[in-house]
């Protein structure tokens, strides 16, 4: 049953997640007509390159997490908002799941625009062998592992955090996120634009 059960909400993400994606490339298009800049200006601002974005906008490459993020940072707009991704079934809950193409998960934690956003991303397990694609572009990010273990790329650190470790920096620096081949990981975001980090106050203890 539970092997029946996985396979049924497996296939509902990917037939949401195609339709989903289908929008995606009218609703960058409209974004950036709407503030009258040019795909040279928006690679410049994001890191992305034209021909990426181009391609993003006309439907013709199925855009990664790491391609979502500095455009929803830019246009001031949360992630599900961007991709207009399907509600789930918990009212309570009410999250709404984006799945990427690299086969990565992510589910925001933060309704209002602009700010620090707050996300769970849930990625697949890699290769070990594998060549990061070091991005950089604008903001600060704090990462949280909850399960499994992170691979950090930074600048020309290389990093393994496991559960309840945690990793803050400036995006300016070239980065990358990844899993093991181990298993896939779980850990929180908070990102935030240039000069916004997340600031964690220490209980002391009363004498």
């Amino acid at each position: 049953m539970a092997i029946i059960v996985a396979k049924w909400q497996s296939e509902t993400m990917d037939e949401q997640s195609e339709i989903t994606l289908e929008t995606v490339g009218p609703r960058l298009k409209h974004l950036r007509l709407r503030r009258d800049i040019t795909l040279s200006r928006l690679a410049h601002e994001t890191g992305l390159s034209t021909s990426t974005l181009s391609r993003l906008e006309a439907g013709l490459r199925r855009p990664t997490l790491e391609q979502l993020l500095p455009l929803a940072r830019y246009y001031g707009v949360t992630l599900d908002s961007l991709v207009d991704a399907p509600r789930t079934a918990n009212p309570r809950i009410d999250l709404r799941p984006i799945a990427c193409g690299d086969g990565a998960v992510i589910i925001p934690l933060t309704r209002r625009p602009g700010g620090i956003q707050a996300y769970k991303f849930v990625l697949p397990a890699g290769r070990d062998d594998a060549i990061p694609d070091l991005r950089s572009h604008e903001g600060y990010d704090w990462a949280y592992v909850l399960d499994g273990t992170l691979r950090l790329v930074l600048g020309d650190q290389d990093l393994l955090l496991g559960p309840g470790e945690a990793a803050e920096f400036d995006t300016r620096t070239p980065h990358w996120f990844g899993a093991t081949s181990a298993a896939p990981v779980e850990y929180l975001s908070l990102i935030g634009r240039q000069g916004e980090r997340a600031h964690v106050h220490t209980a002391h203890t009363r004498p």
